[in-house]
């Protein structure tokens, strides 16, 4: 008996060695085994993209002068390309004949009355009444001449086409015509970039239809006032479409280069939201052994990393993995690529 008693007792002994080894600080566990990567500091493009519609660089609708006369003939159609000055619209010449005949009487009375005037035989105001009803008349035939001739202001493309040959004009264009080589963006930008902004820098213009593709325009026009609701102002993009790919009303995306500052880039896998509101942070490894959490300002996201305005400094490691075992104080392992 005195022997099993022993025996146990002995058990017992060699258990309690072995606990006492298991709490030994030196056989602790290891810290957390995280990634890091160094924030960088870098120079980051200030690029800002505004949505819009694209629209004919001009436009014009064709109408005569008067109401109420009919349309002798329609010379182009829909879709026809115009250039500036080309007829495209002759209406009923009829008045225009009456008077081009008037003219030409008077004209021959004009010619008539000279000779007489320079022998003595009328007087000197006689010859010059005669004179101002011939400059009269002809002013009349090249008044109804430009309304019964109807030209193209401008070079572009028939867009509409309200009449037929034989109509009577009533109100309503004969024709529509735009220019679409080039067209322009109007664009709305806020107030802050009004600096930056100046006529003639680049804008790149994208548009869905065409994915693949970048379009360079430049700004031709910066419109003076702001617009006090908003607190922007508008800007006219210049596009060129030789190639005529583009097409008025067409959704479009402008890409402005606003310059560049110096910026300090972190994954943007390192960036947490603190749940609740709207802080980020994220942990900085003091001497790969120390996790600190660091509350931080976030600026724009370009490509799939972050510039931190602040609360990081260029140089200094942040974890990238592991981040929901992490916190305040809590000491890591780096693990090594």
């Amino acid at each position: 008996m005195k022997k099993i008693l022993w025996i146990l007792a002995a058990a017992a002994l060699t258990v309690g060695c072995r606990g006492n080894r298991g709490t030994d600080p030196a056989s602790e566990t290891k810290g957390v085994l995280t990634r890091s990567k160094a924030a960088l500091g870098e120079e980051i493009r200030l690029t800002e993209e505004f949505t819009s519609e694209i629209e004919p660089y001009r436009e014009n609708d064709i109408t005569p002068a008067a109401t109420g006369v009919h349309i002798d003939r329609i010379w182009v159609e829909v879709g026809d390309e115009v250039q500036e000055g080309q007829l495209v619209v002759s209406l009923d010449p009829t008045q225009y004949t009456q008077q081009l005949v008037q003219l030409q009487t008077i004209e021959s009375d004009y010619n008539r009355l000279l000779p007489v005037y320079e022998a003595g035989g009328i007087s000197a105001q006689q010859i010059e009444q005669a004179r101002a009803q011939l400059d009269v008349q002809r002013e009349v035939v090249a008044n109804l001449k430009r309304n019964i001739e109807v030209h193209s202001p401008i070079t572009g493309v028939v867009t509409a086409r309200n009449y037929e040959s034989g109509d009577l004009f009533a109100q309503q264009p004969i024709l529509h015509i735009m220019q679409i080589d080039p067209l322009k963006v109007i664009v709305n930008i806020s107030e802050q970039f009004f600096p930056q902004v100046k006529v003639g820098m680049p804008v790149r213009v994208d548009v869905e239809i065409f994915p693949d593709q970048h379009f360079e325009g430049h700004v031709s026009l910066i419109y003076p006032a702001l617009d006090p609701a908003t607190r922007t102002f508008k800007v006219e993009v210049r596009v060129p479409n030789g190639e005529g790919l583009l097409r008025p009303g067409m959704y479009a995306r402008t890409i402005f280069d606003m310059g560049g500052k110096q910026g300090v880039l972190v994954p943007d896998v390192a960036i947490q939201k603190q749940v609740g509101s709207a802080e980020r942070y994220l942990y900085v490894i003091l001497g790969d052994t120390i996790a600190e959490r660091r509350a931080v300002e976030v600026g724009r996201q370009v490509g799939n990393r972050m510039d931190i305005l602040r609360g990081v400094e260029p140089g200094e490691q942040v974890a990238v993995t592991a981040l929901s075992k992490l916190y305040d104080g809590a000491r890591v392992e780096i693990k090594k690529d």
